[in-house]
């Protein structure tokens, strides 16, 4: 069978000097079309990932989602027909909001960078987070996937924390 074939472009309009080089972002997106995607390794893959200004991120999301702020990611999956294996699509990604979010959230710029990439590669794949059902799935997915970039788990801190079992054991009577 022949190797996976991912094509994955990088732009960046919005001239922001905080991203890693073009092949990190890459390697991410192409990481999280890999079989730990989930659903299985996307043979052929066809992906943007442009970094867009405030300005371009509220335009986009009045556009196509009726919402006047700058999201952090947007996805937007290429139409694709049923039963169509390929994953086509552009993410759009706003760093200024980005790094406001990361530093509100006490992470670095690159790891939630990382995260969101994660993310937008997961919409074009299909997944969502409409459900809660779907959002723990997704979010699951994500942590995995991020966690094997060399990231920390980006939902640790939503998460409560795992209850700690404690046995007493009675001291010896004897």
């Amino acid at each position: 069978m022949p190797p996976p074939v991912h094509r994955i472009a990088v732009q960046n309009p919005s001239r922001s000097r905080r991203l890693p080089d073009a092949a990190r972002i890459e390697g991410w997106a192409s990481h999280a079309l890999g079989p730990a995607g989930g659903r299985g390794a996307v043979r052929d893959a066809e992906v943007t990932v442009r970094f867009v200004s405030r300005t371009e991120a509220v335009a986009l999301n009045a556009r196509f989602r009726g919402r006047d702020y700058a999201p952090n990611v947007l996805a937007f999956p290429y139409d694709a027909e049923d039963g169509d294996p390929r994953v086509h699509g552009d993410i759009a990604i706003c760093p200024a909001i980005v790094a406001r979010e990361a530093l509100a959230q006490h992470k670095p710029f690159d790891a939630h960078l990382a995260h969101l990439v994660v993310h937008g590669v997961l919409h074009l794949r299909g997944y969502d987070h409409i459900e809660d059902r779907d959002a723990t799935r997704m979010e699951r997915l994500e942590s995995k996937l991020v966690v094997a970039l060399g990231f920390d788990d980006p939902w640790a801190a939503e998460r409560p924390p795992r209850a700690t079992i404690r046995v007493a054991i009675p001291p010896s009577t004897a």
